[in-house]
């Protein structure tokens, strides 16, 4: 079975001889070939010519945005059962996806995981979501979204990390605070919700579109804004039309409690298993897919996307 490893070399956990380690491990079972990202869209372009020459599998070592950069490039002309199966390691400072897939959490185990899969011939095919902006090219993701507050956090702390931060949780959790009282615009709402066939929803500060559940953790706590999202369906949205302290500690506490509904409030929108949602804004709006800032968008177009890609697991 021939597999190509896309490493992250400065993915948080990243060391040349963890690497080496998965390396052997998988040296018995696959013909694997070791290929390191060296900027950004390296993944995607060496996940593409890993579908142009007929590897079975895709396996990324790195955080989520290693995993988002492999599906776009494994998908570049579309979902097809001659692609590719993408098995995922973890080996950054957060791996949504991965948790949300139920592999362990560091790499040495996730391995272990995806060798046993791999022996078995196990493979799950998911659905994802797909975001196009203002009329550009759709671009695939995993597991969330985002346009408003969490993409502006998203976008300062890249901008830390450029400045040689480290992204724990605890830098996530600064910048949101920080930002949340001195860097949004907390009065004046620019979104506006809209579904085929449905009133649109004006008025919004923030929106949330989840692909599955948890949107995101904190450390080892799940950050739940829509529990009923997950693979197999639509696409979920949260959205606020407040952003007074009040109203944002009430829906933050739920999000961290609630395990079978979404948070609820008036203030809060919900959307559940959609098939397509655009965002409109009166003023450019962040825009973030899968803890990528993508910059700032006046239009964004979510589509669900059933069976797109087989993962080992």
């Amino acid at each position: 079975m021939r597999a190509m490893l896309i490493a992250n070399p400065k993915a948080t956990s990243t060391s040349r001889r963890a690497r080496d380690i998965l390396m052997r491990a998988f040296t018995g079972d696959l013909d694997l070939v070791l290929a390191e990202t060296g900027h950004r869209g390296h993944a995607a372009e060496l996940s593409r010519q890993a579908a142009v020459d007929g590897y079975d599998v895709v396996i990324t070592l790195g955080g989520d945005g290693t995993v988002n950069e492999a599906v776009n490039g494994l998908l570049a002309h579309g979902p097809s059962s001659a692609l590719p199966s993408l098995a995922v390691l973890p080996s950054g400072s957060t791996n949504v996806f991965a948790r949300t897939l139920g592999l362990p959490g560091d790499p040495i185990g996730a391995t272990k995981a995806v060798l046993d899969a791999l022996r078995a011939g196990r493979r799950r095919t998911i659905g994802l979501g797909t975001a196009s902006h203002d009329g550009g090219p759709e671009r695939y993701f995993t597991f969330c979204a985002g346009v408003g507050l969490d993409a502006e956090v998203v976008r300062e702390v890249e901008r830390r990390r450029a400045a040689g931060a480290t992204a724990y949780n605890s830098l996530y959790v600064q910048t949101a605070l920080r930002h949340f009282f001195s860097g949004t615009d907390r009065r004046h709402p620019a979104l506006t919700l809209e579904q085929p066939g449905r009133p649109p929803k004006s008025g919004l500060f923030l929106a949330f579109i989840s692909n599955t559940s948890p949107w995101t953790f904190m450390g080892r706590l799940a950050v739940n804004p829509s529990p009923k999202a997950n693979f197999s369906r639509g696409l979920d949205v949260f959205g606020v039309r407040s952003l007074d302290v009040g109203p944002t500690l009430g829906a933050v506490a739920q999000m961290l409690t609630a395990r079978g509904r979404p948070v609820q409030g008036r203030h809060v929108v919900n959307v559940h298993d959609a098939a397509e949602v655009t965002l409109r804004a009166e003023r450019p709006m962040a825009f973030q897919l899968d803890g990528d800032y993508l910059g700032e968008q006046h239009s964004v177009t979510f589509r669900s996307v059933p069976k797109a890609i087989r993962i080992v697991i």
